[in-house]
């Protein structure tokens, strides 16, 4: 089930928050999955969680699991390090803290909850239950996300927005590039990682604490919620992490938040399942998603307009569909401080996809409430 590998870090690549990309050169094990070095050792992208593994600088042994690049998996390309084995970190302070994410792997973490008893919010949190109708966009995929709040900002760039992150794609949120530079942006003002995602500023044990937190610590006007970096599908009507969306509808309904439902849209992706509303969206607004949201449809040309009508049909019998107009969007989009891109398309390749999530945004900075005078 794993590939292990045992490297030499050659060098530091580059950093974000929370990561370490590497060149590691492999010393030992079969030869698949990289490329030759100078050596004709393979040479392997690898990415290191410091929080995790301790921060691995040149010349380090390191192990790796290799499983991606043996197998050819969309994981982005990374071995991941999963011990520095003759530098082991020292042992963190004992702190609060009795969360346990990826719990049972051998990477298992203990975390503070921030509505656990040692957490400062504790006391906020305890009976919470209300988001105050707080707009809360759902998504797919993760490449929604700075598009949603480019929406968002096109409106009301002093909105405060929020990233829930489910645990449907990548488990650690510092796998997220994105994350990271629209935090450094002030585009969000941080990141509620649930379920067993973990690595956000606030950590939560389920979407509806997560949601809560958002709203409650974070003083989100906005929340987005979207799974981590990465999608899981096996070309069947159910198997793929993007039903959680149906869920987190559910979530933020039962919590008095309002919920607003970006549609998974491509015109270019050659899976006739995608091209549209996605077979994603249909099923887990249409299925799984038991309470109402706003179903947002970007206002497009033809044809795409009728196929997105005819798509979205079977929605308006449990949701509120809506029209949104997309003029001014393009503009916002192309201010991202992040390269929009979605399975390897970029904003001039699947247009409709990023305008469809900035129109959701568009439409989620319109039910805040007006701005406070000066």
């Amino acid at each position: 089930m794993i590939t292990w590998r045992r490297g030499e870090v050659l060098a530091v690549r580059r950093e974000w928050r929370g990561a370490v990309e590497l060149t590691v050169r492999q010393v030992d094990g079969d030869t698949d999955g990289g490329a030759g070095g100078a050596s004709g050792a393979p040479e392997f992208r690898a990415l290191a969680y410091p929080e995790l593994v301790g921060r691995p600088e040149v010349g380090d042994t390191v192990l790796l699991n290799t499983t991606a690049q043996t197998m050819g998996l969309g994981t982005g390309g990374y071995a991941l390090v999963t011990a520095i084995p003759d530098r082991l970190p020292a042992d963190p302070e004992r702190g609060p803290g009795h969360l346990v994410k990826g719990r049972y792997t051998p990477l298992q973490a203990v975390v503070l909850g921030v509505d656990e008893q040692d957490s400062p919010h504790h006391a906020v949190l305890r009976d919470a239950d209300d988001l105050d109708a707080m707009p809360v966009v759902i998504a797919d995929l993760h490449s929604a996300l700075p598009a949603v709040c480019a929406g968002v900002r096109a409106v009301r760039p002093e909105a405060r927005i929020a990233y829930v992150m489910t645990d449907g794609g990548a488990l650690p949120a510092w796998f997220s590039m994105t994350v990271s530079a629209l935090r450094d942006a002030d585009w969000i003002v941080g990141t509620v990682t649930t379920g067993q995602a973990m690595g956000g500023d606030l950590e939560a044990v389920t979407v509806h604490s997560g949601l809560l937190a958002a709203r409650q610590v974070l003083r989100a006007d906005i929340a987005v919620v979207t799974q981590g970096p990465g999608n899981l599908g096996t070309d069947t009507r159910w198997g793929f992490s993007g039903v959680a969306a149906g869920e987190a509808v559910n979530a933020a309904a039962a919590l008095g938040g309002r919920a607003v439902a970006a549609l998974r849209i491509s015109d270019a992706d050659p899976r006739e399942r995608h091209q549209g509303v996605s077979h994603h969206s249909l099923t887990a607004y249409g299925r799984v998603a038991l309470a109402a949201a706003d179903v947002v449809v970007p206002d497009l040309d033809e044809p795409l307009a009728s196929q997105l009508a005819a798509d979205v049909a079977t929605l308006r019998a449990r949701h509120r569909v809506v029209t949104v107009p997309v003029d001014g969007l393009d503009e916002a989009l192309r201010t991202t401080p992040v390269k929009l891109s979605t399975m390897g398309r970029g904003l001039d390749e699947d247009h409709a996809h990023f305008v469809a999530s900035a129109a959701a945004g568009r439409h989620a900075a319109a039910l805040l409430p007006p701005p406070a005078s000066p």
